[in-house]
């Protein structure tokens, strides 16, 4: 047996991070400690270095007196066992007859307002859709723009302070837009007006496999990391008839880390979407990071991939405050109780540029899974708005 499934088997599930957890593992990200760390050896058969305070604490509890064996305080396991035994968690999720997803997307905008800058959350919008697994069982499509709204509770008593205003002019890149608080009510989209009688077994976007294909993925990491993240593959799909000259073959992590993760939110076999998740752990530039919240509140584990960096010249125009350059990653943040994808977003790591007066972990925009997942009935959305 291996050391990760002993642990989860055989200790308590560990309480949710604090929030003052958090912003601890946040600042271990810029300022780690420096101090000698005990190892515990994981199940695939390498050493990881035992984690601090972005580790979870599981207390042993085998018995009345532990073995000699054992260590008699608690074992923390490291950022990477933390992905590992999420990856656990995923592969035990039940199946159905109808997938679902809820999936909300946003982008932060800086307000540059004369009482504060702050930001918002703007081209906000949830879409919400189901499939049959069986071709002719139907599926259902809807979508709803939500509210712009501050990111932060800082950003909010500074929105406050400038009025609360109702109406949100940003700069957009290249153009500016302006968002709302009001929200929106659920709209039916595709066919038959949101729904089809007659639809189910294929999903639009997932890799352009049915859902028999997708369930007859392979579990093992290693071939799943070789039939969608190898260079070769990833580059052969974009290029079919070659690579173009002077383009290097060489992936950024982060294409591969959403790749990963996209091919997990569709209705893989709950070992494969495990597999997956195992997957991402080993590729060069991909790294756990620990816990880390995602942009709807929920606290998660972390899969992240080597930051880069953008710069903003103002060739497109724009107010001269946005321009310089920042860097930013990509991170995937999963629940550690069940090994649901719970987002992908885009972090800041260095301010400048738009983001000068941002702090790391900041994040840019995001796609964030309400839910997604099997059921045996047919699933429909809900009326309240994703936010606490």
């Amino acid at each position: 047996m291996d050391e990760v499934r002993m642990v989860r088997d055989s200790y308590p599930e560990p309480a949710p991070p604090t929030a003052r957890e958090i912003a601890r593992a946040k600042s271990l990200l810029t300022d780690p400690p420096r101090r000698s760390r005990p190892r515990l050896l994981w199940g695939l058969g390498g050493v990881v270095a035992v984690g601090a305070a972005t580790a979870v604490a599981l207390t042993l509890v085998g018995g009345n007196t532990p073995a000699p064996s054992q260590p008699t305080g608690p074992v923390r396991l490291d950022d990477k066992a933390l992905v590992l035994a999420a990856a656990e968690k995923a592969e035990q999720q039940p199946t159905g007859v109808y997938w679902h997803t809820d999936v909300v997307q946003g982008q932060s905008f800086i307000v540059r307002a004369r009482t504060g800058t702050y930001a918002i959350t703007g081209a906000l919008d949830e879409m919400f859709g189901w499939w049959g697994a069986k071709s002719g069982m139907g599926e259902g499509h809807y979508g709803r723009d939500l509210p712009a709204r501050p990111v932060t509770a800082q950003d909010a008593a500074l929105w406050r302070k400038a009025g609360s205003p109702s109406t949100f002019r940003v700069w957009a890149g290249d153009h500016y837009d302006t968002y709302t608080t009001k929200a929106q009510k659920w709209q039916m989209e595709g066919v038959n007006k949101g729904t089809d009688p007659h639809g189910g077994g294929k999903l639009v976007g997932a890799l352009g496999m049915s859902v028999e294909e997708l369930q007859k993925l392979p579990s093992d990491p290693a071939k799943l990391a070789e039939m969608f993240l190898s260079d070769k593959t990833i580059y052969k799909k974009e290029h079919p008839m070659g690579a173009p000259a002077g383009r290097t073959r060489q992936v950024p992590p982060a294409v591969k880390l959403h790749l990963a993760g996209a091919l997990a939110q569709n209705p893989v076999q709950p070992k494969v979407r495990a597999g997956l998740m195992r997957a991402a752990t080993t590729q060069p530039g991909i790294h756990a990071i620990g816990r880390d919240t995602d942009p709807l509140g929920r606290p998660g584990v972390a899969l992240a991939a080597d930051d880069t960096a953008s710069t903003w010249t103002g060739e497109y125009g724009g107010p001269q405050a946005a321009r310089g350059t920042y860097r930013s990653r990509k991170v995937i943040v999963f629940d550690q109780r069940t090994g649901a994808m719970l987002s992908e977003q885009e972090e800041l790591t260095k301010p400048g540029g738009p983001y000068a007066k941002m702090k790391p972990g900041f994040i840019i925009d995001y796609v964030a899974y309400r839910s997604a997942g099997w059921t045996d009935t047919k699933p429909s959305p809900s009326a309240e708005l994703p936010f606490r």
